[in-house]
């Protein structure tokens, strides 16, 4: 075992070494998010392996180049570069918990003691072993590649070609073969779990409610996203005992996966569902696009609900059992088909009605929602009889809209708070509300963009790579710590795993979005008598609430 492992340790690199090293050390400062130690150690060895990679990768180019090599002498160089690598490590490591305080300091959480040093150190570790084990095998596909390439071209044109085709066939393997149809197996079998479920939600007893003995949708096809959205929300008593007025049962439309087979089928279900309930007849109606999982924030309609004594209507679609952030990363488009169906049949029904007896309509998406609800209306077919606006919030990266929007901004402000033009269309806000313009009007249309500066769902930036990104320029987010600092390729790392662990954040932070900042967006866009006095007071409602409730995404 001692000759083994002295074996392995001749055989690295030493430059590859020098890099990795390096590579550790940077990757424990902080990004967006704070991490545990188990976060922390896979995204080191997972970085060092990065850093290792780039060390070979020159090591390669230095030889492809036929430039001279020094002698080799990698025992004593591994030596002298793994003893001060040690002592730059136990450096960094020493400063970690000061790094990931100073984002938990900001987010109100309680200081950490310590980072746990030797946990982080023992998973970065294997993270790094194993990433090289990975790499050398990519290294062996290239070398067979490259040899039986060398037989019909020249050396140097089959290692290039070799190379690329080894490139071509992991990739394929990985993000083609293996993750795709491993989340599309995934799905269907979620699917088909969910189906079999059984929770803790009654079915609804009141016939007006989806899922009853008088829906047309069936109660045990909804899911349980669905049947928790259906359940959740607050009943006319409950707003009616805030506003000490009479208030309305709010109507909720959900259609799960399994209420149909096809999307034209389930969006032509709600449908059918919203008239059987009367969703036309209410003041406002809301297309939400939900989460990957189904799921709708019940910070977002709860307060909406309440905002306008509960006269509202929503309505939403399921497309999916997978995680947003991992159906954003392996196909982003996934639920946008669901989301143009159903606003095609809403909103072709609702503009059939008189203008003035019909709901006021609005659009609404959470995270991967936000992504989908964007890109449900065409624009040329709803500009001679519009909807009245949209709140999303959590736009994520590759939200075309929210990125075209955010690079035409006014230079003056800055990215994580974009101002766009004169306002009268498109505002952003954040935990402070931000869409108090002065001078502007609004336009018929209005569009609010709710996101935190910490939401590694909306700023991740794969071009993080090679530059820092605009929203890292100051002046920062407040919620942004100022150590944060951009490293090439590295930073790219951060954000992803911040990305991965986004729905981990305290309330008001992150990917998690309060009920208080939806008030400010809803009250923007949806215009509901309300006095400044009642604003606070339904504001402290739902951060009392807040307090013991959760999200999920």
């Amino acid at each position: 075992m001692k000759r083994l492992m002295l074996r392995l340790f001749v055989s690295l690199s030493t430059p590859g070494l020098v890099l990795g090293f390096i590579f550790f050390a940077a990757s424990l400062t902080p990004s967006l998010m704070p991490r545990s130690f188990f976060v922390q150690g896979a995204l080191s060895g997972i970085a060092a392996a990065v850093g290792y990679f780039f060390g070979v990768a020159f090591v390669w180019l230095w030889k492809y180049l036929e430039l001279p090599i020094p002698r080799d002498r990698r025992l004593p160089g591994n030596l002298i570069v793994s003893g001060l690598g040690i002592v730059l490590s136990v450096a960094v490591l020493w400063r970690a918990a000061g790094w990931q305080n100073s984002i938990r300091e900001l987010w109100h959480m309680e200081p950490v003691d310590t980072a746990q040093p030797f946990s982080v150190a023992l998973v970065a570790i294997v993270t790094f072993f194993i990433a090289v084990l990975i790499g050398r095998l990519f290294r062996l596909t290239c070398l067979y590649l490259s040899e039986w390439l060398s037989r019909f071209v020249p050396r140097r044109v089959s290692q290039v070609v070799g190379a690329a085709l080894a490139i071509a066939l992991f990739w394929s393997v990985v993000e083609g073969v293996l993750l795709r149809s491993a989340l599309h197996v995934a799905d269907a079998s979620f699917r088909k779990v969910d189906a079999l479920l059984e929770d803790d939600v009654p079915r609804p007893t009141d016939p007006a409610k989806t899922g009853s003995s008088a829906s047309r949708v069936a109660w045990e096809g909804l899911g349980r996203q669905g049947r928790h959205f259906v359940d959740s929300g607050p009943t006319a008593a409950e707003i009616g005992d805030f506003w000490k007025t009479p208030a309305r049962e709010p109507l909720r439309v959900y259609v799960g996966l399994n209420n149909g087979e096809t999307i034209e089928e389930r969006a032509k279900l709600a449908l059918t569902e919203m008239k059987r309930q009367g969703a036309f007849e209410r003041s406002v109606l809301v297309i939400i696009a939900p989460t990957g999982t189904g799921w709708v924030d019940p910070e977002a309609m709860d307060t909406l609900e309440y905002l306008h004594h509960g006269d509202v209507a929503s309505v939403a679609l399921q497309y999916s059992y997978l995680t947003s952030w991992l159906s954003l990363l392996v196909e982003p488009e996934y639920g946008s088909d669901s989301a143009k169906a159903l606003f095609r049949e809403v909103y072709g029904y609702w503009r059939t009605r008189p203008a003035d007896r019909r709901p006021k309509l609005y659009l609404h998406g959470l995270s991967l929602g936000a992504l989908n609800s964007q890109v449900s209306a065409d624009i040329f077919d709803i500009v001679a009889d519009p909807f009245q606006g949209a709140l999303w919030s959590g736009p994520p990266f590759e939200s075309k809209m929210w990125r075209n929007i955010t690079e035409a901004r006014d230079p003056q402000s800055p990215a994580w708070l974009p101002k766009f033009r004169d306002g009268s269309l498109i505002r952003f806000t954040n935990q402070t509300n931000q869409l108090d313009i002065p001078g502007a009007h609004w336009g018929p249309l209005r569009i609010v963009y709710l996101q935190y500066a910490s939401d590694a769902v909306t700023f991740f930036d794969p071009y993080s790579f090679f530059r820092e990104p605009a929203w890292m320029r100051r002046p920062r987010g407040p919620d942004v710590t100022p150590s944060l600092r951009w490293f090439p390729a590295l930073t790219m790392l951060q954000l992803l795993v911040d990305m991965a662990t986004a729905t981990t954040s305290p309330m008001g932070y992150g990917h998690v979005y309060a009920p208080q900042h939806y008030i400010d967006g809803w009250i923007a866009v949806t215009e509901p008598q309300i006095d400044a006095d009642k604003v606070q007071a339904l504001k402290q409602l739902f951060e009392q609430r807040s307090q013991q409730a959760g999200g999920g995404d």
